[in-house]
């Protein structure tokens, strides 16, 4: 077993395709399908591997997508997802996430406090409830009706951030706002939001997105990742998308039903995610230059393509004949 260490190791590593291990043990049968799951971020392959234990077992991608999120929420340890991330302006950690199935089905959560797999309660939202979207208070004790239980989350290191951020405090709405001394625009370093998208044995599809949301957020801000059509779209005739990054130019663009959109057009995943950033970028072409926004999709025949607006965006790939890669996506600002 790789340590995470030393798949952050990897992820530092430029070029394209970097090959890891395998995921399925020596003696399983390989799949007989096209099976498989893409993620965002370096930090997709451990989630991958937790998803891909689903897919070779015959699951289903709704299942799939569930645990690798699941994993991101609990197991990784990351300042903008899950039960690591840093909170708002005002000290409270929020998450968000949303899962869709590829019949048109789906349920998100935002602004959920101290409940540690909103992924989970978010598909509830989907599966026990005739809503999409529940928000705040209102999300918790839904979650804690479901029998999901209320445990604080803020880790003391992200308070320690905080209360560091406070003394010099200069709100500004920009991805990664914990690392801007360190980190640019597209820089590798800047990881935000999970999203994960698998197609199953039967070929069908789905997708799961979440995340701890902007650091130093003011009060009550939701992102893209818990909103249908901008941080997460499918559809199975057609293909699926996420999306990472500025969660505010994707709700502006509904970027990922977009890019589900262009794909039904006949585009490639490749050419649907390029030709969406060049719809942002035609509409706000100075703040693109300072902004990461980065796409990710994948169609019904299991073709996978990226972009981002500025390089540094890398996407974990595993399908059932090869090993799990780790890959750089094409930007426009090269």
């Amino acid at each position: 077993m790789i340590s995470r260490r030393e798949w952050m190791q990897l992820a530092s590593v430029s070029g394209v395709g970097i090959i890891l291990p395998s995921l399925a043990p020596a003696s399983a049968a390989p799949l007989k399908s096209s099976a498989k799951v893409v993620s965002t971020w370096d930090f997709g392959v451990p989630a991958n591997q937790a998803a891909w234990q689903v897919l070779r077992s015959n699951g289903s991608a709704l299942d799939a997508v569930e645990q690798g999120a699941r994993w991101a929420e609990s197991e990784l340890c990351n300042s903008t997802v899950g039960h690591c991330g840093n909170p708002d302006r005002d000290g409270i950690l929020t998450l968000d996430a949303s899962i869709m199935d590829g019949d048109g089905r789906c349920g998100a959560v935002a602004a959920i406090e101290d409940i540690l797999h909103p992924i989970s309660v978010a598909r509830r939202v989907m599966e026990k409830t005739p809503h999409v979207l529940l928000v705040g208070a209102g999300a918790q004790q839904f979650a804690i009706e479901q029998g999901f239980t209320k445990t604080p989350l803020l880790t003391a290191n992200a308070k320690k951030a905080w209360e560091a951020w406070k003394k010099d405090a200069k709100y500004q709405p920009r991805i990664n706002a914990e690392r801007l001394s360190q980190a640019i625009p597209g820089d590798k370093s800047n990881h935000d939001t999970i999203g994960m998208l698998a197609i199953d044995q039967s070929g069908k599809l789905a997708g799961a997105c979440t995340t701890s949301g902007m650091a130093w957020k003011l009060r009550g801000r939701v992102g893209d990742s818990p909103i249908i059509g901008a941080g997460l779209y499918v559809d199975n005739e057609v293909g699926a998308a996420t999306a990472s990054g500025v969660g505010e130019e994707m709700i502006r663009n509904a970027a990922s039903f977009l890019v589900v959109e262009l794909m039904r057009q006949g585009k490639s995943p490749q050419e649907a995610c390029l030709a969406a950033l060049e719809r942002i970028v035609s509409k706000r072409a100075e703040a693109s230059k300072h902004l990461q926004v980065c796409l990710l999709a994948m169609n019904t025949h299991g073709e996978v393509g990226a972009y981002a607006l500025h390089k540094g965006f890398v996407y974990a790939l595993c399908d059932h004949d090869k090993d799990q890669r780790l890959l750089d996506a094409s930007a426009v600002y090269a």
